[in-house]
């Protein structure tokens, strides 16, 4: 008899996955821009590292507080849905069985199948079949505030020190190129270990994410240029 093997489904990392990718492409391009549009002003490499560093701050804290509160509103959903199918298994037993067998139904199965896989599920866990196959509700994909919050912060701090190492390591009259060179390469990059992680091709998020950059810091670089020259 052969043994069952495991398996691990990209799936199971939507949670924290979603919220890394945002939080370190985030840090990336919004940190790089406001270096580039400084830098583009005129502005010395003191000035344009207290730029940096408190983007980085502000970013991070931010990240943090728009993921929990926005992954927060998700779990609120998902607690007040359960409850109200709750008390409809106690109020409305019936009807919810064939609600039940209606949603296997319409994914296949015949009548008498159907109903007794809903009556069976029902006798299991009527709840966690409801939240399951009626509401889309599952372990997998439950919302997780705090887990998108720690993630989101910790990538976006991590993303937005990459421009800030390279305001560092390279002269001034070279900022500008190079920080929109490297930030370009690190959001490739990303985009890369994101889809493999997800388990998607690579292509097509490496073009999105460093054609979105591009446009960014283009557009501060811009700003920063025409103020800096208007200020001078």
């Amino acid at each position: 008899m052969r043994a069952l093997h495991s398996e691990q489904h990209n799936i199971t990392r939507i949670g924290w996955l979603r919220a890394a990718v945002l939080g370190a492409n985030d840090g990336i391009v919004s940190t790089a821009s406001l270096i580039v549009g400084v830098a583009a002003a005129s502005a010395d490499v003191p000035a344009i590292l207290l730029a940096g560093s408190a983007g980085l701050a502000a970013g991070a804290l931010s990240m943090a507080a728009g993921e929990y509160v926005s992954v927060s509103s998700q779990s609120d959903t998902e607690a007040a849905d359960l409850a109200r199918e709750r008390q409809e298994l106690i109020d409305q037993p019936e009807f919810e069985l064939e609600e039940l067998a209606g949603v296997y139904r319409s994914r296949g199965l015949d009548d008498d199948l159907a109903r007794q896989v809903a009556v069976q599920l029902t006798a299991h866990d009527a709840l966690g079949a409801h939240a399951r196959d009626e509401l889309a509700i599952s372990h997998l994909t439950t919302a997780k505030p705090l887990q998108a919050a720690v993630a989101s912060a910790f990538t976006f701090a991590i993303g937005a020190a990459l421009p800030l190492l390279t305001v560092l390591v390279v002269p001034q009259g070279w900022i500008v190129k190079s920080v929109v060179a490297a930030s370009l390469l690190f959001l490739a990059i990303l985009g890369a270990l994101g889809a493999k992680a997800g388990g998607a091709p690579v292509l097509r998020p490496v073009l999105r994410v460093v054609f979105w950059g591009a446009i960014a810091m283009a557009v501060t670089a811009g700003v920063g240029a025409l103020f800096g020259v208007a200020t001078a």
